[in-house]
């Protein structure tokens, strides 16, 4: 495998071309790649990094020639995105960076690729990190996903650095649910430190949403084992954990009830209303999932949410 091109400058995209050292970076705005490639160094994201010098930023689609192309873009862009672009990108290698559960589709992004695009090679990379570790080198260990062995295999070799470890997994479903289940529960956890509920509180709230994630990613046919491993149990123990983490942080000040910088994304936003959905018409109860959404969309205050979960019916673990 030769070529790689990423598709998003934001922070996250930009952190995997400094982590390649060699790549095309692709950036939505004009503006943005042409500031990029003067300053060689992502200001607007990924301030104090500089870009490696095997790195060209473009904004022109045409420049994207690379075998494998990394979609580090919001999951909510991500179809309308492929739609647009079908055939420009049909039949490529298409491997997914992305968290989340798409509102329409209620899938994840492997399986919008796969919807969009069926004739694309597809796979997921997803586990516990943030930009800025992986773009200073700093050590990070990821999960590869891809239902295809010499593929998972291939891309394992190419996209793992000295600093950057991936592991193969062929559990794509486990996998996706496993990232964008963690970043509901990280709201959760925020909302509980930001309404001053205490640590222990954040710790059996974090239990038990990692036995919702299970639940539901069980029941769609995952492997119990993946949802303990990076994708699932690793990154939910880092988003939790960190003001880092854009889900925390909105969590945070839906707690103690400020606003929150609505330009930065918040994938768990939008995924906590999939999910809550899809748990419906599976018949599944994902009560920590259902209290976020419900905050999200403004139909229950951060009392009514407390109360709601503390006064379930007691059961066993």
């Amino acid at each position: 495998m030769s070529g790689v091109a990423i598709l998003g400058a934001g922070a996250f995209g930009t952190a995997l071309a400094c982590a390649l050292g060699e790549a095309t970076l692709w950036a939505r705005d004009a503006g943005h790649a042409k500031a990029m490639a003067e300053a060689r160094e992502n200001r607007q994201r990924l301030a104090g990094v500089p870009l490696p010098a095997g790195v060209k930023v473009t904004a022109d689609l045409a420049q994207i020639r690379a075998e494998i192309v990394l979609l580090a873009m919001p999951m909510q862009a991500i179809r309308q995105f492929l739609q647009d672009h079908r055939a420009r990108f049909g039949g490529r290698i298409l491997v997914a960076c992305s968290k989340g559960v798409d509102l329409e589709l209620l899938r994840g992004p492997v399986g919008v690729i796969e919807t969009v695009l069926p004739d694309a090679r597809a796979a997921l990379l997803t586990g516990p990190s943030f930009a800025e570790d992986i773009a200073r080198h700093l050590p990070t260990a990821l999960t590869l996903a891809c239902r295809d062995a010499a593929l998972g295999t291939a891309l394992q070799n190419r996209l793992s650095t000295p600093d950057l470890r991936l592991y193969r997994n062929a559990d794509l479903v486990g996998a996706e649910l496993g990232g964008a289940l963690k970043n509901v529960i990280a709201i959760a956890a925020g909302v509980v430190i930001g309404a001053g509920l205490g640590e222990s509180a954040r710790a059996a709230l974090m239990a038990r949403g990692y036995a919702e994630m299970q639940r539901l990613a069980v029941h769609l046919g995952a492997q119990p084992e993946t949802l303990g491993g990076l994708s699932g149990l690793g990154d939910l123990i880092l988003t939790c954990g960190s003001e880092k983490s854009r889900n925390f942080r909105f969590g945070l000040a839906l707690g103690a009830g400020r606003d929150f910088d609505t330009a930065t994304t918040v994938e768990g936003a939008a995924t906590a209303r999939a999910v809550a959905r899809l748990a419906r018409a599976q018949g599944l109860e994902m009560p920590i999932t259902a209290m976020v959404a419900a905050l999200v969309e403004g139909q229950i205050t951060l009392t009514e949410a407390r109360e709601a979960l503390l006064s379930r019916p007691l059961t066993d673990e």
